[in-house]
């Protein structure tokens, strides 16, 4: 009988033990990191560590502004309307304003095109 009292003490130790939280600090508020900066995959793309403000005061009003619980992405319209500008962005740092990881640029019919075809560097 001891022993049996033992080995479920033992599985009651160790079930519990998975139900602690992790410490302070260890991820951001609401459980999610941030994704890695665009730049860390490969080449640096432009606009990348720019917020809301200066994308704004570089392309005017976004065409689209949705907001997710972790990610903003706001949409413009480039190179005199021929091209599709996505940022998104993400707050790297707690506290801090979210800034753009990453982007994609497109024509309007949908095909892929570099950034530079659209005026952005």
């Amino acid at each position: 009988m001891k022993s049996k009292l033992t080995v479920l003490s033992a599985l009651a130790v160790s079930t519990l033990s998975a139900c602690v939280a992790p410490p302070s600090g260890s991820r951001p508020s609401g459980g999610m990191s941030p994704p890695p900066m665009a730049g860390s995959y490969g080449k640096a793309q432009p606009l990348v560590g720019l917020d809301a403000k200066r994308l704004i005061a570089m392309f005017g009003q976004p065409r689209l502004d949705i907001r997710d619980r972790t990610v903003r992405k706001l949409q413009f319209m480039t190179a005199g309307g021929k091209c599709v500008l996505d940022t998104y962005l993400y707050t790297t740092a707690r506290g801090r304003e979210p800034t753009v990881t990453h982007i994609d640029t497109r024509l309007t019919d949908g095909s892929d095109v570099d950034p530079a075809s659209c005026g952005i560097r």
